[in-house]
């Protein structure tokens, strides 16, 4: 893990602090890091939304079942990868 040096105008540090003290947090570096994977949750919520957005106004296709087929396994296949890593 490396290390960050962040500013914060004094109330926010004052904030900050006040959610470490009041037992939510251990460490100010717990709550900025919780702070962080809800924005990345976020992010990726968005580009899902704008992918299906995407999907919703290109031009239709009839999927064959082979096709469906294909498609499952690439997904399951995709998704096992991102679970490696």
């Amino acid at each position: 893990m490396t290390t960050m040096n962040i500013s914060l105008p004094d109330a926010m540090r004052a904030f900050v602090e006040q959610k470490v003290a009041s037992g939510g947090y251990s460490t100010a570096s717990e709550y900025i890091r919780e702070l962080v994977r809800a924005d990345q949750k976020r992010a990726a919520q968005e580009r899902l939304e704008a992918l299906l957005l995407e999907g919703l106004n290109s031009e239709s296709h009839e999927w064959t079942g082979k096709e469906l087929d294909e498609l499952k396994r690439r997904v399951w296949q995709r998704h096992n990868e991102k679970g490696k890593s």
